[in-house]
């Protein structure tokens, strides 16, 4: 559920970009590093929120993959002791 209201609030302001933009139908001027380039003012918020917005994501997604992955050897590491522990306890019960 709290992705899906993540989802929506990013479309959300991805919409809102685009009609700012609509309203301003000006050319801005973009300099690059050799070059130079005019361009509408919808199209540069759009390019630039929807670039933010995926290199945040592919981000997210790593440190969420390495976090599975760090869950799920700690889960197998539990599994292997657990065995272990019960054995333990059982033994101690009996002893008592």
């Amino acid at each position: 559920m709290k992705s899906f209201i993540i989802t929506v609030l990013v479309a959300l302001f991805f919409f809102l970009a685009l009609i700012f933009g609509a309203r301003n139908e000006q050319i801005v001027t973009i300099s690059y590093f050799v070059a130079q380039g005019e361009f509408r003012l919808p199209i540069v918020l759009a390019v630039v929120f929807l670039a933010g917005f995926l290199i945040s994501w592919i981000f997210a997604m790593y440190h969420i993959a390495k976090l599975k992955l760090a869950l799920r050897t700690a889960n197998k590491k539990n599994q292997l002791i657990e065995p272990q522990t019960t054995e333990v306890t059982t033994v101690r019960e009996v002893d008592a």
